[in-house]
């Protein structure tokens, strides 16, 4: 059971994963590098080449076009106001024709049925059910039948059904050119391709005169080609006297501005007026003589004649019931008949003799149904009856109870306020209380960079998952190492990028330091949690932020060995006299032997100018003389190996005379020096020569 329900878990992760990967590359915010931004350069240029081709590369008119387009790439700026969801590349959608505004297909179908199901409803009338009544738009409640809920999806210019997904065109476009009529109706069409928000201004060219007529024709575009030559107007106004004066303009001229004394209709009185009101009215009573001699026209101010007299001819009396011819001086009698009104309680008739005056007020008891109907009283006819009893109907939101005290049915709508929490969960829904989902939040919120000089307007509750605008200016937050100035980068949140300028701190050698700035360096942190046992699982490491001191000067310095025998580059920090490894070389004081010692310190001595002679700490030589001696010396050198020549050799040779009988003993630097007759002299014993001639 464990095994299987570690499998169900791995699946579920696996679909999460792939679901998240492939929301993330079938966003429209796909492209957040610069070289997205190039590519929505291209992308934008295509789709308006045909128009600025008309227009000699005038693109003015398209700036509201422009920021549709830029807002379907932006990364969350197209949200569903619905769902509060980013509408993505590859989901159906709706546009609507009176805002622009973008909805999810399966959003726009649900709002319009659960609009028509509240319409509709038989709690309001039991007649709508039987109306085609429309829906609104939710953002700007422009309303549509009901024969015109949308059940598929189409591209901006409703050319394609189900555009297929384009990365080089904009998302929901079918590519092809818009061909949708300009509003308002010019008989051209637009030249851009498919494309989201309202179509720009008609690039035609026209010929067309001026609103007086007066100019001649000239060329203009045909989203401009209402134009004024600036000269007077000239119609003649609704006075019939005056021209008007105001430049050429469209439509009906204004009325006279002119003023000129006017008499009133009745003559009496004059005074200053618009020409264009010529006719008006004083405030004296008309008091001419009426026909019957005995009574003035009591109307204000009036043209024409008077008319015959109110109180002449036949007059009835109060009640209706008797006529009278009287003279127009006497007042009319009362009949004596009873009045028989019908009172303002609508059921009895006023019992009272022929009356002039209002009847009086209904007072007979009768029984009377409350406004429920559910209690009776017998009580004065022109009271109202309303019981105490509280109406326990649901109200049409169905809710709450009407309350009311004695309701007849007909409950009103509920006045409570929704108070629900809406879709972006910031606002509370401020309408009356009512059934199905909340209307969109209307407000709009503004998502700022971090320097809050770019801004970007996104429905009320996105302002959570929408990244932050990109913003092009320069981040100005103070450096936080030593330099006195940071790097030139954009406006970003959180803590700046690394300085990666060179340090240029001095050293105590007195070169500047070369590599980049390490004032704040991330440095793992090591021994800070010990585990408690192998079952522990090793967490991530913890870096620091921290600053290094400067590493060694690496600067070469020419450095001579110790011996003097080369000189080699060394780094600043070990720029020290070394060991070459060779031999010494110097010439001992034995001038014939050289230092066999590794390369080493040698001390100059001031007598010394030689910078090749042996040194104190210089081996000593050891050796025996081995220069050549004398010819016909037998003898070694009896020094140790010694410069100069060698001493002369005063041992003693043991020699034969030439005869060979004596011995003799002889000086080896005499015998060496002695030149052939000296040498036979010194060989010989002095003796008689023994041998035989």
């Amino acid at each position: 059971s464990s095994l299987k329900k570690f499998d169900e878990i791995k699946k579920a992760n696996q679909a999460a994963a792939k679901k998240l990967v492939e929301d993330h590359l079938s966003s429209s915010s796909e492209d957040d590098d610069e070289d997205a931004e190039v590519k929505q350069g291209k992308i934008l240029d295509k789709t308006f080449t045909i128009y600025t081709s008309q227009t000699d590369g005038d693109a003015s008119e398209l700036e509201r076009t422009r920021q549709y387009m830029n807002e379907a790439f932006q990364s969350g700026a197209m949200t569903c106001l619905i769902c509060i969801a980013s509408v993505k590349r590859n989901q159906a959608v709706w546009s609507c024709c009176g805002c622009f505004c973008i909805f999810h297909l399966v959003c726009i179908q649900k709002w319009a049925k659960d609009s028509l199901f509240l319409v509709s409803s038989p709690l309001t009338d039991d007649d709508f059910g039987k109306k085609d009544y429309p829906w609104p738009c939710p953002k700007c409640r422009f309303e549509y039948k009901r024969s015109e809920t949308p059940s598929r999806y189409y591209c901006y210019c409703g050319k394609v059904e189900n555009p297929t997904v384009d990365p080089w065109l904009v998302p929901h476009s079918c590519g092809q050119i818009c061909e949708r009529e300009f509003k308002p109706s010019c008989g051209h069409k637009c030249l851009l391709l498919c494309h989201p928000g309202p179509c720009p201004p008609c690039p035609k060219m026209v010929t067309t005169t001026c609103h007086c007529k007066k100019a001649k024709a000239v060329p203009r575009r045909c989203s401009a080609k209402e134009w004024s030559c600036r000269l007077p107007c000239g119609r003649t106004l609704l006075c019939g006297q005056h021209t008007c004066e105001n430049p050429c303009h469209a439509g009906d001229c204004q009325p006279c501005p002119r003023v000129s004394k006017q008499r009133c209709i009745c003559g009496r009185q004059t005074a200053e007026r618009l020409c264009a009101s010529p006719q008006w009215q004083c405030d004296q009573v008309c008091g001419k003589c009426l026909p019957c001699g005995n009574h003035t026209c009591e109307q204000v101010c009036h043209a024409g004649p008077c008319g015959d007299c109110p109180r002449s001819g036949k007059r009835s009396c109060p009640c209706g019931k008797t006529k009278f011819t009287l003279p127009c001086t006497e007042d009319v009698p009362t009949c004596g008949d009873s009045c028989d009104k019908v009172l303002e309680c609508g059921i009895h008739k006023c019992s009272q003799r022929c009356h002039r005056g209002p009847c009086e007020i209904c007072r007979q008891e009768v029984e009377k149904q409350c406004r429920c109907g559910k209690h009776t009283k017998r009580m004065p006819c022109h009271k109202p009856y309303l019981c105490e009893t509280k109406c326990t109907k649901i109200r049409d939101c169905q809710k709450h109870q009407c309350r009311r005290k004695c309701c007849s049915g007909n409950c009103p709508p509920c006045d409570q306020v929704c108070g629900r929490t809406l879709g972006c969960r910031n606002h509370k829904c401020p309408s009356g209380c009512h059934r199905g989902s909340c209307n969109p939040c209307p407000e709009t919120v503004d998502v700022k960079c971090c320097c809050g000089k770019t801004v970007i307007k996104v429905p009320c509750g996105r302002e959570r998952t929408i990244k932050p605008p990109k913003c092009k200016q320069l981040c100005s937050r103070p450096p936080t190492c030593h330099h006195s100035t940071q790097e030139k980068h954009y406006c970003h949140f959180g803590r700046c990028p690394p300085c990666r300028q060179p340090c240029q701190k001095t050293l105590t050698c007195g070169h500047l330091c070369p590599v980049s700035c390490h004032d704040e360096a991330l440095v793992k942190q090591t021994g800070v949690h010990q585990s408690a046992g192998p079952w522990e699982q090793p967490s991530e490491p913890a870096f620091i932020q921290t600053a290094l001191p400067c590493p060694p000067c690496e600067v070469p310095i020419p450095v001579e060995c110790l011996g003097q025998h080369e000189v080699s580059p060394l780094p600043c920090h070990s720029a020290n006299p070394y060991s070459c490894k060779r031999f010494c070389g110097r010439l001992l004081d034995c001038q014939n032997h050289t230092c066999m010692k590794e390369c080493h310190h040698v001390t100059k001595s001031n007598s010394s100018a030689d910078g090749k002679k042996a040194g104190p700490e210089c081996s000593q030589c050891e050796e025996e003389c081995t220069k050549p001696r004398p010819a016909g010396c037998p003898h070694r050198c009896v020094l140790p190996c010694h410069p100069g020549d060698c001493p002369s050799c005063l041992q003693m040779l043991k020699i034969k005379c030439h005869c060979k009988l004596s011995v003799l003993y002889i000086e080896c630097l005499k015998l060496t020096c002695a030149d052939l007759k000296e040498k036979e002299l010194l060989i010989s014993c002095r003796n008689q020569c023994p041998k035989e001639v």
